[in-house]
């Protein structure tokens, strides 16, 4: 009992400290708020960026800004303010004061790692790949721009692993869609394209195949199996005229598919969407020499 009451004690006197000394640290920063002497105040908010208080670091680095401009600590104060955004996961207020920075000093000391930041800042506000890609577009645009700016830089492998992150994201998106555009099947008009949600699916996917060549291989695979699927719906489903043609559309699919993806999981589903394909041809062909 008496070492509980102890504990207790030492319990309740170590939050004391820890009170007394957030009174004083809280003292202390608002002083330096309120100062004039601005070196003293820009060191004070260097070292709160090195503590990892970014909240304090910024709001000090703000008010200096205007005040550091055209001096030596001018540029530096611009970075570290952007910096301490970073770090805080403020990236749409990071990304916007990496932008000024550069635009301010493009020759600047710290001129490259903020265009890396920016475009850094931007890939971590992507989006849901259900939602709009704006982010992710530019994103990879900035990350585009530092490489053609900077073709010799030790960031270029990062850069690079980040542009290719982002375009996954977009043939993520156009996967979903060409997938939806599958599921809808013929119950619903797709205006967009002028026919069925197969068609659309077609050339959702399609595209996705010619404007992604780098995108990952199981993504490609998806596409192209999505591609052989509406083909052969678009066949199952066409009007007499458009069968024949739309079923031999559907072999040379297989083929190609066949050819691109030879040890594929979907392949026995592609075989024999093929198989079918071909004895509907078959049939068409008896029907029409017995007419």
């Amino acid at each position: 009992m008496r070492v509980l009451v102890d504990m207790n004690k030492i319990c309740r006197l170590l939050f004391f400290v820890w009170v007394c000394l957030m009174v004083v640290s809280c003292g202390e920063y608002a002083a330096v708020q309120k100062t004039q002497d601005y070196e003293y105040k820009y060191e004070t908010a260097k070292a709160y960026f090195i503590e990892g208080k970014y909240t304090r670091a910024s709001t000090l680095l703000y008010d200096l800004l205007g005040i550091m401009k055209g001096t030596t600590n001018g540029e530096e104060c611009f970075y570290l303010t952007a910096m301490s955004e970073f770090c805080h996961k403020n990236f749409d207020m990071a990304h916007n004061t990496f932008q000024k920075y550069y635009q301010s000093y493009p020759k600047g000391t710290y001129a490259e790692l903020a265009r890396y930041y920016a475009a850094l800042s931007l890939f971590n506000q992507i989006p849901d790949p259900r939602l709009d890609q704006s982010n992710t577009l530019a994103a990879m645009n900035e990350f585009q721009i530092f490489m053609d700016m900077y073709p010799y830089t030790s960031l270029k492998a990062k850069a690079q692993d980040m542009i290719f992150i982002l375009q996954d994201k977009l043939v993520e998106k156009e996967c979903m869609s060409a997938k939806l555009y599958y599921d809808l099947g013929g119950y619903l008009l797709n205006s967009l394209y002028g026919g069925s949600n197969y068609e659309a699916c077609v050339v959702t996917a399609q595209n996705a195949l010619r404007d992604y060549p780098y995108a990952q291989t199981e993504r490609r695979e998806f596409l192209s199996i999505l591609v052989l699927r509406a083909k052969y719906q678009l066949a199952l489903k066409s009007i007499e005229e458009k069968r024949v043609e739309r079923f031999r559309d559907t072999i040379d699919e297989y083929y190609a598919f066949e050819n691109d993806y030879p040890e594929s999981k979907y392949l026995k589903e592609a075989k024999s969407i093929f198989q079918h394909a071909e004895d509907a041809l078959k049939r068409k062909k008896l029907n029409l020499e017995e007419d």
